[in-house]
Formats: structure tokens, C-alpha cells, sequence
């Protein structure tokens, strides 16, 4: 891991940009942790739009979550941002358009072709973060995921060990294999959902939620679509995580 630049935020939090290999992150810590204060950490998922794009939001996720103790970082998708182009995922996602764009139902193999790449190559790179993440010394475990893509945070959770908890943001599409990692997820879930969630199907996303095998998950369902998640769904994800990685 190679930290490429830093900056503190108004709030004392600390913001560094870092690259590992050739995966570009950015990593969040409280101003008040440090090696004899190590902070626990949240995995911060995010749909590929790009860092740059995402960082407003993501900038406000970690900040939130370093009010409450937690360090948080993630890491730029495969074929994502400033990383090469991936052309067959790029024909998936021209396949998916044009699909809805005709009101046609996105069949299973667009679905495999524009997600399963990317959870095959993303999940081993969170890995390879984490590794990295949990070897400085300002930071300590326990670990969280939040965010989507549900499918990749579904098949991290599931082969990952070292995550403790997860929130997960329905509100992608879903091949049916992650349904047979569902069912090996254990760890406590926090699944948030948008009900009138457009482009989504709402039934897939019920469905995952009964496929995880853990003894503790919650479904958190509001009214309204993709982007109109309200502000106290995220404090009841913060709670599950002070609950779980204090």
C-alpha cells in the first residue's frame, strides 16, 4: 500500500488516497485514534461509477462513521474510474440498456455477464485490501462491510472471516449463484431496501434476504427509489455497527 496524498477534514478526520498495485482507495481514520487507540474498520461498497464520482458520498459515509469510532476506506472497482476499460463488462451494461430502454425483461444472462465478473475480481481485491488496511497500525478489527454491489458484499461475506457484520444495500441485480453464498453468509446483516427502487426487482431482493443463513439479519424497507434512502435508515446501520464493532 502506497498513500499518495492526505488531507484533514473540518472535522479532524483524516483523509489519505492510497494506491495497492494498481487499485486506487482512499482510507478515513478519526483524528483521535492512533497505534495505542487503534480504530475498527468499515469497509465502505459502492456501485461502479467511479471514485471520483463517489466521493462525496462515500466522503460522507466515512465521516459519519468516524463519529461514531470507526475508520473506514474502499477501494476503486475493476473497469471502474481511472482503471482500464473491461469489454466485456462494458458490452453487458450496453446489453442492459438497451433491455430497459425497450421495457424487456433483463434476462439471467446479462445479469451473469455484467455481475459475476466483477465479483470474481473485486472480492479477492477487497481481500488484498483488508490485508493491507489491517496492517497499519492505526487501525484494528473488528471489520463491516456497508454498501453494494449486495452481490459482491454477499460472496465477501460469505469467504471473508474477518468481517464481524455487514449492512447491505439491495438494489442491483442478482445472479442466482450468489443465492448459494447467501446461504453460507452467517455473521450478523443489516439489509437496506428501497421499495419502489426503479430498474430493481423488489421479489429478487426479499428472496436474498430469506437465502442468508444468519441467525441475526434485519430488512430495513422504505418507501421511496434507488437514491431516496432517508437519513434514519443510516443512523439504524450505525447502530448495528456500534452494536456489533465496538
Amino acid at each position: 500500500m502506497h498513500f499518495t496524498s492526505e488531507h484533514h477534514l473540518d472535522d479532524g478526520v483524516l483523509e489519505r488516497e492510497f494506491t495497492l498495485g494498481e487499485i486506487p482507495g482512499i482510507l478515513w481514520t478519526p483524528g483521535s485514534k492512533s497505534a495505542s487507540a487503534p480504530a475498527p474498520l468499515i469497509l465502505l461498497g459502492h456501485p461502479p461509477l467511479g471514485l471520483h464520482k463517489m466521493h462525496s458520498r462515500l466522503a460522507g459515509r466515512a465521516r459519519d462513521a468516524a463519529a461514531d469510532g470507526f475508520a473506514a476506506a474502499t477501494i476503486e472497482l475493476p473497469g471502474s474510474g481511472d482503471r482500464p476499460r473491461w469489454p466485456a463488462v462494458e458490452q453487458a451494461r450496453a446489453d442492459l440498456r438497451r433491455a430497459m430502454a425497450a421495457d424487456e425483461p433483463v434476462g439471467e444472462e446479462i445479469i451473469e455477464a455484467l455481475i459475476l465478473p466483477l465479483v470474481e475480481k473485486a472480492v479477492p481485491e477487497w481481500q488484498a485490501a483488508l490485508d493491507a488496511l489491517l496492517a497499519l497500525p492505526e487501525i484494528g478489527g473488528p471489520v463491516g462491510y456497508s454498501g453494494g454491489v449486495i452481490s459482491i458484499g454477499t460472496r465477501l461475506a460469505a469467504v471473508e472471516p474477518r468481517i464481524s457484520a455487514a449492512v447491505l444495500f439491495a438494489g442491483s441485480f442478482v445472479p442466482r449463484v450468489i443465492f448459494e453464498d447467501a446461504r453460507r453468509v452467517t455473521i450478523p446483516l443489516h439489509v437496506l431496501l428501497q421499495w419502489d427502487d426503479e430498474g430493481n426487482d423488489r421479489q429478487v431482493a426479499l428472496d436474498l434476504f430469506d437465502a442468508f443463513g444468519s441467525k441475526e439479519k434485519t430488512l430495513h424497507a422504505n418507501m421511496g427509489g434507488h437514491t431516496g434512502v432517508p437519513q434514519f435508515a443510516g443512523d439504524s446501520a450505525a447502530r448495528f455497527f456500534s452494536r456489533h464493532l465496538s
